[in-house]
């Protein structure tokens, strides 16, 4: 009778660690899905910016009209790939959008009259506000992923996350060429 007891509270206690672990692969797993909300959340204020960046850049730059296109074009592909959730998907549009941005702000410096615009300068504002919140997030994103994949492999609870279903994410990451344009210094000249 007490070796059956012995028997039954070991285990008790083992189905209860198990349970523990499970949970604690959940929390990490809600946590990455709540951090890629955020970015989610950054990247729409974003995509309802732009259209109001272009309209206000195209009153000064009218036959730029194939840089507008491209850049609308971006966005429209980044906000679909957000919207299917999906991370390599939205990594990639949005190092075209960013790049298609460049450009667009290179334009207001071929047009002094636009650098002065009070509704230029304050959406310039928001989007630089908006791009700094969006680098964030997607810190946040990656941490939180980085946690919760550190988990699942960590034994014992690659057994639990094995068995209950729980699967690696995916970290978002610069394209390339993005990373390549941020690390090159900005070149100065004070020549008029």
């Amino acid at each position: 009778m007490t070796q059956t007891l012995i028997i039954i509270a070991i285990l008790g206690a083992l189905l209860f660690y198990l349970v523990g672990i499970y949970n604690s692969l959940v929390l990490k797993r809600v946590a990455c899905e709540n951090a890629w909300s955020q970015i989610d959340v950054q990247l729409k204020r974003r995509y309802d910016l732009i259209p109001n960046l272009v309209e206000t850049v195209k009153g000064y730059a009218t036959h730029e009209q194939e840089t507008f296109e491209k850049v609308i074009q971006a966005r429209n592909s980044a906000a679909s790939a957000a919207s299917e959730g999906n991370v390599r998907g939205v990594s990639e549009a949005e190092g075209m959008l960013s790049g298609m941005l460049r450009q667009v702000f290179a334009l207001s410096e071929a047009y002094p009259e636009l650098k002065a615009n009070d509704n230029f300068l304050r959406l310039n504002e928001e989007l630089t506000s908006t791009e700094n919140k969006v680098s964030f997030a997607r810190q946040h994103y990656n941490d939180s992923v980085a946690t919760y994949n550190t988990s699942l492999q960590q034994i014992p609870n690659n057994f639990v996350a094995q068995y209950g279903g729980f699967l690696a994410k995916e970290f978002f990451e610069v394209d390339p060429a993005e990373a390549k344009a941020v690390q090159q210094a900005p070149s100065v000249s004070f020549s008029s």
